[in-house]
């Protein structure tokens, strides 16, 4: 069996993964400092945390579940003491794009980062539609990045996302550069702030006399028929000649007209930055 250290097995994010860990052959060793996350550890995944030093002993595979913030100061504290040919698995791309890991030529960094279940989906439990984040009963798509380490290592990294993320549909190979365009670019710089001025879009109406319920329904409604043709769930689907019209004439109203300088190399880093 391959022998797994958690850091931060008792954090929220750790919490997932040791569940998840629980159910796969991988001998597991969860590392957790806090006296909360112990009693998390025990009282939610059944296991006893241990030490570093204990948990690091022999072990083959090294994962981070721990914040970005504090991913340089972590792995500076035990990378240097690893065994040559260890891999270390970081959840996101945003420490290792920026230098923050140690340098180590003799061991594999393997970056590994959750989809999360899709809008558009075939779940046909409860468990499953509710699962919104991923990682308990709804199917997602992961991406992974072999920052450096010999090729063999990327199914291990494979089958180490595949057990943590679990369950899995299918995963992706990019490189940590792509990783960071997805995340925070894509998805965060701008996914996450246009749907935030759509909730204020949609607060905006509720201000202005209608009900909650009602511009809930009817914004989300939209955003279900909009987005299946957008995003070519519905094939062939083609918009209104008024829709096509309101979108000529608001999106140069709502978006500049240079926005997509948010995916370049310096604007990237400079979100990353301020994340880390």
């Amino acid at each position: 069996m391959t022998k797994v250290a958690l850091f931060g097995a008792g954090g929220k994010m750790g919490v997932r993964l040791s569940r998840n860990l629980a159910k796969t052959d991988f001998e597991v060793r969860h590392i957790e400092v806090s006296e909360a996350g112990k009693a998390r550890l025990k009282a939610e995944v059944g296991v006893e945390a241990v030490d570093a030093a204990t948990g690091l002993s022999g072990a083959e595979v090294v994962i981070l579940a721990v914040p970005d913030t504090v991913i340089g100061k972590v792995a500076a504290g035990f990378v240097k003491d690893l065994a040559p040919g260890t891999m270390v698995v970081i959840l996101d791309a945003a420490a290792p794009f920026a230098g923050h890991l140690p340098e180590r030529d003799d061991i594999t960094y393997f970056v590994s980062h959750p989809c999360h279940p899709p809008i558009f989906n075939n779940e046909a439990t409860e468990a499953g539609r509710n699962d919104h984040f991923g990682g308990v009963a709804a199917e997602q798509g992961v991406v992974n990045a072999l920052m450096q380490g010999p090729e063999e290592h990327y199914a291990l990294g494979d089958a180490i996302a595949k057990a943590i993320y679990a369950p899995v549909a299918r995963t992706y190979r990019v490189t940590v550069e792509q990783m960071a365009l997805l995340e925070p670019g894509l998805s965060e710089t701008v996914c996450a702030s246009l749907l935030v001025v759509m909730r204020e879009a949609m607060d905006e109406v509720v201000a202005r006399g209608v009900s909650y319920d009602c511009a809930r329904d009817f914004l989300l409604g939209h955003m279900n028929i909009l987005g299946a043709v957008i995003f070519d769930e519905v094939k062939g689907g083609q918009f209104s000649d008024a829709c096509n019209k309101a979108i000529e004439f608001g999106k140069p109203a709502l978006m500049r007209d240079d926005w997509k300088k948010v995916f370049e190399p310096d604007e990237i880093a400079a979100s990353i930055q301020r994340i880390t």
